[in-house]
């Protein structure tokens, strides 16, 4: 395969194609076997405009008081334990896909918040977060003098 160099000629790059099918393999197995200490969770969405930032969390199955939040400038850190679930003692299990334990996890907000002001609320399995955005950190308009 060849490659423009950076003077604009082309050159004969061997590894051009075993890169490609290294990156066509990382994709591919990305997240295949992954262990618990691997696996992500709680899955996170977070969204943001000038005024706030939102986030949500899949938290399945779990009690609202298992479950841990706190806000430090722009890191909102969730955390909280999944208990092992057994129908009886004398089942036995064939499959477990859902990781359980004890959880945590920061997610960097894109500016610092109001901590004071922030609300959580735990609906079906999602927990939202609603942080506003502190009023230090918002752009201030500035007035220009002629003269």
């Amino acid at each position: 395969m060849y490659r423009p160099t950076r003077y604009g000629r082309m050159m004969w790059d061997p590894f051009v194609d075993f890169r490609s099918l290294q990156r066509e393999m990382n994709r591919l197995l990305d997240g295949f076997g992954a262990t618990e200490s691997r696996a992500v969770f709680p899955a996170v969405n977070l969204w943001s405009n000038g005024e706030q930032a939102l986030v949500t969390a899949e938290l399945p199955g779990l009690d609202p008081a298992a479950i841990e939040v706190s806000v430090l400038r722009n890191q909102v850190t969730i955390q909280g334990e999944r208990k092992e679930e057994s129908p009886d003692e004398k089942v036995v299990c064939h499959r477990a896909e859902r990781g359980v334990g004890r959880f945590v996890r920061t997610i960097r907000l894109p500016f610092e918040v109001e901590n004071e002001q922030v609300t959580a609320k735990y609906e079906k399995g999602v927990l939202t977060l609603k942080l506003p955005r502190s009023e230090a950190t918002k752009p201030k308009r500035v007035q220009i003098k002629a003269g």
